[in-house]
């Protein structure tokens, strides 16, 4: 019943739609949703995975944590983090996955909603300490799409693996266009 209420608001009123699934078998992955201009883009990963009826998590710094907030950022799927400087992010998040049994953690590696000209590299090797896949999904305001990409296993070569990752991104409009990420050929 939620399903057909997510996809009535979010296609049907709104008037997007989401293309592409993830695969039942991928039950640890991390999604990069590119591009991330604007809060608006929390609300499209919550409609998109509400649609898909894929459980799919989220880390948000734990200041955001506080009563009465709390309780809604973990009913969505969300889990704190603290960004603080002493302990090791990667590590403490592949530990994560591997307490869950299925664990999709969604992240913007843009790292912020301005513009940046190269992505932050953590989830990368989040994926390959994890030993799981990426899933590139692209929040496309001028199609009025989300788009789940097939998912692609990283071979450790963070070069050329970037250049593929950044591919599925080409043309994509963000909210803010001005702020999209911009793929470099």
């Amino acid at each position: 019943m939620k399903q057909k209420i997510y996809r009535f608001i979010f296609c049907s009123i709104f008037g997007w739609e989401v293309v592409g699934t993830i695969n039942d078998e991928v039950k640890k992955c991390i999604i990069i949703a590119v591009p991330h201009t604007s809060w608006w883009d929390f609300f499209l990963g919550i409609f998109s995975r509400g649609i898909l009826k894929k459980q799919i998590n989220f880390l948000a710094k734990k200041e955001l944590f506080i009563f009465p907030f709390n309780y809604f950022f973990r009913w969505v799927g969300g889990a704190p983090l603290n960004r603080g400087k002493k302990e090791n992010k990667v590590d403490a998040i592949a530990k994560v996955f591997a307490e869950h049994e299925i664990f999709r953690l969604a992240l913007a590696p843009e790292g912020t909603r301005k513009k940046v000209e190269e992505w932050k590299t953590g989830f990368y090797y989040m994926a390959m300490k994890a030993n799981i896949p990426i899933i590139p999904v692209a929040f496309d305001y001028g199609k009025k799409q989300v788009v789940y990409n097939t998912p692609f296993y990283p071979t450790g070569d963070i070069e050329k693996d970037m250049k593929v990752l950044k591919s599925y991104y080409k043309g994509v409009i963000g909210k803010i266009p001005q702020n999209s990420f911009t793929t470099i050929d």
